[in-house]
């Protein structure tokens, strides 16, 4: 059996995630503020607004708070010399191996979160699909997709 892989992500990406997170949960405060309005032309009873509340709460909180913590715990990578191993996911863990011979590109991309934060995300381009490593190090992510795109040119020379 395959070890799990043993290189984390950068810690601030659970501040990324969580400012992204917050402002997401835009989106449950209109809801709510649309049940408010719903609430008082209707004339519901009161109960129903504070468990519509208690509801919205909840879901603002695990989505802001416990679920970055959570993907930040479960996500792994490893670069070999021979494939990129991928570990993530929260309720259901996925692992993904991407053959070098399959990678088409390296790229990184940084948003204005993660530029704040000075941090990074690897895409790495196969035929199928793109695959990414999210939230390194700006100096880490560019090292990551230079020794993969090293590892994948050797590679094809290879076959």
């Amino acid at each position: 059996m395959r070890p799990e892989p043993k290189q984390m992500i950068d810690r601030k990406a659970l501040s990324v995630w969580r400012i992204s997170a917050a402002l997401n949960s835009i989106y449950y405060v209109l809801l709510f503020g649309g049940f408010w309005f719903i609430q008082r032309v209707f004339e519901l009873p009161r109960w129903t607004l504070w468990i519509a509340g208690a509801i919205f709460l909840l879901i603002i909180l695990f989505t802001v708070v416990i679920l970055p913590a959570m993907q930040w715990k479960r996500w792994r990578f490893e670069v070999h010399e021979h494939e990129i191993d991928l570990q993530y996911g929260i309720f259901i863990k996925r692992r993904t191996l991407v053959p070098m011979v399959r990678v088409q590109h390296v790229d990184t991309r940084q948003g204005p979160i993660l530029k704040k934060f000075h941090l990074s995300t690897v895409l790495i381009s196969t035929a199928a699909t793109i695959h990414e490593i999210p939230a390194l190090d700006e100096e880490q992510a560019d090292q990551v997709r230079d020794y993969i795109s090293r590892l994948a040119r050797v590679t094809e020379d290879d076959v």
